[in-house]
Order: C-alpha cells, then sequence, then structure tokens
C-alpha cells in the first residue's frame, strides 16, 4: 500500500543538512547494486553527486528558470530550454510568494521537491511528469507543490520577463495582464542529472563570487 505525503517515512527536514549538503563521490559505485539498507541510505544514494550524463530529456544542461507571485499569492517555478518557447515544467508552490523572498533575503536557499516512486502502473513517469511533491525550503517543510499547465496567464508573465536574461523586480499589474502586482526572479540554472530518480538546479551567478544563490533539487524516493 502506498504511503500519502503526511504519512511518509521519507520526512526530507530530518536528513536535509546532513544529506544534501554531503554529496559524496560514490554515487556511480551506489547505483549498480540494490540498496538493502534503510530508507534513510537510499536517499543518501540520490543524494550523492549529482552528475551530467547524455540522459535524452527536452531539457538542456543550462536552462531558465523563472520563480514568480503576486504579494500575496503562491510561488511558482518556470523551467524554460528557450525563453520563448511554453515552460517544460511548471509547478506551483503552496509557500506563500512573501515567506520565500524573505528566505532569499537571508542569504543561500535550498529548494527540495520530493515525491514517492509510483506504482507499477506508473514506473514510466518521467521525472518531470510527476504531479505532486512535499516541498522544502532550508531544511523546514513549506507545505506542497504541483505540476501545472502554463495558461494564459502565466503565458503573459513569462512573455513579460522574455527579454530579461537575469534579474529581480515587481511587474506592475498592466504588465502582467492582472490588477496586482508580481514579484518575480529570473536566472540561468545549470542542470545536473544523477538518476532518473534525481535532478538538481544551480543558479549561475555572473559574478562567480562563492556557490549558487539558490539550488532546487527534485528527487522521487
Amino acid at each position: 500500500m502506498s504511503k500519502s505525503l503526511h504519512d511518509s517515512s521519507f520526512s526530507f527536514s530530518r536528513r536535509f543538512n546532513e544529506e544534501i549538503l554531503s554529496f559524496s563521490e560514490q554515487s556511480k559505485e551506489a547505483e549498480k547494486k540494490p540498496s538493502s539498507s534503510s530508507s534513510s541510505s537510499r536517499i543518501l544514494t540520490l543524494l550523492t553527486r549529482i552528475r551530467p550524463t547524455p540522459r535524452r530529456s527536452r531539457l538542456g544542461v543550462r536552462v531558465v528558470g523563472t520563480l514568480f507571485g503576486y504579494r500575496r499569492g503562491h510561488v511558482h517555478f518556470a523551467l524554460q530550454e528557450d525563453p520563448k518557447q511554453n515552460p517544460t515544467l511548471l509547478i506551483e508552490l503552496s509557500t506563500p510568494t512573501s515567506v520565500l523572498v524573505g528566505e532569499m533575503a537571508s542569504g543561500l536557499v535550498r529548494m527540495a521537491l520530493e515525491c514517492e516512486k509510483k506504482t507499477e502502473r506508473k514506473r514510466n513517469w518521467k521525472l518531470l511528469e510527476e504531479p505532486l511533491w512535499r516541498a522544502y525550503c532550508n531544511g523546514k517543510k513549506c507545505g506542497y507543490a504541483s505540476r501545472r499547465e502554463c495558461g494564459a496567464e502565466e503565458q503573459k508573465i513569462l512573455k513579460a520577463v522574455e527579454p530579461i536574461t537575469m534579474g529581480a523586480g515587481v511587474l506592475p499589474a498592466a504588465a502582467n495582464g492582472s490588477d496586482k502586482e508580481l514579484m518575480y526572479m529570473r536566472a540561468r540554472f545549470e542542470r545536473v542529472i544523477g538518476s532518473k530518480d534525481s535532478e538538481a538546479y544551480y543558479m549561475m551567478s555572473p559574478d562567480c563570487n562563492g556557490g549558487p544563490e539558490l539550488s532546487i533539487y527534485l528527487l522521487r524516493v
């Protein structure tokens, strides 16, 4: 019987600091044989050093990532290979926009989206096709995230920020086709595939001062 998102024993908040920040060089050896250890060690296998692979995908190695949301609304995250095309992935998080803005203002942000492996009939789903995720921000659970189709409103927003390569700001109401101001952050991300069950997106900083300010992890456990 599959576990609900609330009852799952794979609570990421207990593992975040000790695992997601300590990738090792042992991933290839760990993935060659089935794991017979506890659930915690299975997660560690997924979070070992993620390396690029020639796996086929609609996304390239470098993609455009856009975080956006109305001040009193929820955060959306879109991934585009080409800024002129519809996003390959669009996720709506239950996290209020104001909360994420506060986290980013305090410094480094690591966001993890975690879902469970599907039953036999759904085992061929690609990672980016998963419909529902548990969301964590800097190790703290922050609700859930769901995959969405890009509708007319989202298309208007992405069109408005299309000329922006990297930056953050506020779109006035007239620009996004709404009567409310919309906050956004847009940047290039490096996409790194660990396996069919793990991907990472690292924001590329143009000043090269240390690591990325924002990292997003997609994990299926």
